[in-house]
């Protein structure tokens, strides 16, 4: 296969994960899917590699990634099979995010899946929004491991019953369920449709020629990393349980362009939510690197066949069943990306940049207005810490997230709330020669009793700058001008205000 053609190849793979996200954004119901974009869309080849991604949510996509070999190596596979999972411990990340799966068959030739990754505002949870302060794994929703809940493509009513009976609004979950399987079946059918055209072999040959060109690209990035042992620490703020300061130590051996990445000296698992199965520490530190490789670089398992990533069995980045972690894939997962940046300034400063703002300012909501339940869900933006280069952007997701903010027209006709405040939290990014990107200040009236659960961090160790620049300025929840725990759930009264300010991004040098 020629360059031309294996450019063709994977603009076209890549392609069928953007129609799977178009079709999943189109058929959704709730606006945590619909709205804010909260999924993510990949293929994979025969033995659970990852082949191809969409431009989704890297935390999503990067656990999936270390997960899928060992899900699919599980299961039975046949033509119209779809297996479901939200299980953290069995391929997962947290409950939320449920898991579609389907294989793609050419003349009964097995050569790949389809999957797509949601997150779900309303999983059963103890508390509305489905992300509670939790200390077990079943306080956190309905535990689905891998299932089928479609066999030669008709439903597999006992367990979809099983699920839905589960939920606070089964009508609209089963809307988003529904428009994830009409995803992959869209990816299906765009797949087949190609492979027939293209040849089975044609198609494996593609499959193995942009491994191994993700392989040399990203191989000659990474031997341009300094051999040598890098470190760095950062912590935790709490767990939500009462454990406070909790460490993130990583250390990062290079060597001749090989990566070991190493977490050993983290705290153990604790009490709270902010555990992470390590498929979501190896989400973060895919992340990083693949940042340091050339744009051109295809989305396949060959980009990361020279890091490695360990964690000592039983600590936060490795926790054991049934430790709560609701919080992990979304505010631990943000640690480690800061931690292994950290490690690598001291490497390639020139690459890297100052902390961002390292959370993804979790709120979760609902209540009963004329006896419906209502769930919802958002993370809302901050400040990306600034480089050598330039400063950081301000009001935005960074690293493991790239979601949309819910629009304010939405989130008022969907739920009992009303949008006070949604502006540019100016002068909180670091200062330097380049400065730190500003945070969010986004603020909510309730019109009808309201559950509240936040789970946020950044509230008082501060994103750090590099080169001398200052930190950017920590968050801040309040309710009524009162200040609030970082991880807490309320229950509020009609005409409170819940104002929410998120972190700058550090600053980087100093003139």
């Amino acid at each position: 296969m020629n360059a031309i053609d294996l450019t063709i190849f994977s603009s076209r793979i890549e392609s069928v994960c953007d129609e799977m996200g178009a079709v999943l954004r189109r058929s959704a119901f709730s606006p945590n899917i619909r709205d804010r974009l909260d999924y993510s869309c990949a293929i994979f080849d025969a033995d659970g590699e990852l082949c191809a991604q969409a431009a989704h949510i890297p935390v999503h996509l990067g656990s999936m990634a270390f997960a899928m070999r060992d899900i699919v190596s599980r299961m039975e596979w046949q033509d119209g099979d779809l297996v479901i999972l939200n299980d953290p411990f069995l391929g997962g990340t947290h409950l939320p995010d449920v898991t579609m799966i389907s294989p793609v068959l050419v003349s009964n030739e097995h050569l790949g899946f389809v999957v797509n990754r949601a997150h779900h505002a309303d999983i059963g949870a103890d508390t509305p929004g489905s992300m509670p302060i939790s200390s077990h794994l079943d306080e956190e929703g309905t535990v689905i491991p891998p299932g089928y809940l479609l066999r030669k493509d008709k439903i597999q009513q006992t367990l979809y019953s099983e699920i839905l009976s589960t939920l606070r609004n089964p009508e609209l979950s089963q809307g988003d369920f529904e428009a994830q399987i009409s995803a992959n079946r869209a990816g299906m059918a765009r797949l087949q449709g190609w492979i027939s055209q293209l040849g089975v072999e044609e198609f494996r040959v593609g499959l193995s020629e942009l491994n191994s060109y993700a392989e040399r690209l990203s191989s000659t990035a990474l031997k341009q990393i300094p051999d040598g042992i890098y470190s760095f620490e950062d912590r935790m703020e709490d767990d939500g349980a009462g454990n406070r300061d909790l460490p993130i130590k990583v250390s990062i051996e290079v060597e001749g362009g090989r990566i070991n990445v190493d977490f050993s000296g983290t705290t153990e698992q604790t009490g709270g939510n902010i555990n992470c199965p390590l498929s979501v520490a190896a989400a973060g530190v895919y992340y990083v690197f693949r940042s340091l490789m050339p744009p051109q670089t295809p989305a396949a398992a060959g980009s990361f066949r020279a890091i490695t990533v360990t964690a000592p069995k039983g600590s936060l980045l490795n926790a054991d069943r049934p430790a709560a972690v609701a919080a992990g894939n979304v505010e631990t997962s943000s640690r480690v990306v800061d931690v292994v940046i950290g490690a690598l300034v001291q490497a390639v400063p020139e690459k890297m940049a100052a902390a961002s703002q390292g959370t993804m300012n979790n709120v979760a909501m609902g209540g009963v207005v004329n006896k419906r339940h209502w769930d919802y869900y958002e993370t809302i933006g901050g400040g990306m810490g600034a480089s050598l280069n330039g400063r950081g952007l301000s009001a935005v997701q960074t690293h493991m997230t790239n979601t949309l903010n819910t629009p304010v027209e939405v989130l008022e006709m969907s739920t009992p709330l009303q949008l006070t405040e949604y502006a540019v939290r100016r002068g909180s990014g670091g200062d330097g020669d380049h400065s730190g990107g500003d945070g969010i200040v986004r603020t909510f009236k309730f019109l009808e009793e309201t559950t509240v659960t936040l789970l946020t961090e950044r509230r008082e160790i501060s994103p750090w700058g590099v080169d001398g620049g200052s930190q950017g300025q920590s968050g801040r929840n309040m309710l009524d001008g009162e200040l609030l725990p970082a991880k807490c759930s309320i229950l509020v009264d009609a005409g409170q205000i819940l104002s929410i300010e998120t972190p700058g991004g550090g600053g980087a040098g100093y003139g």
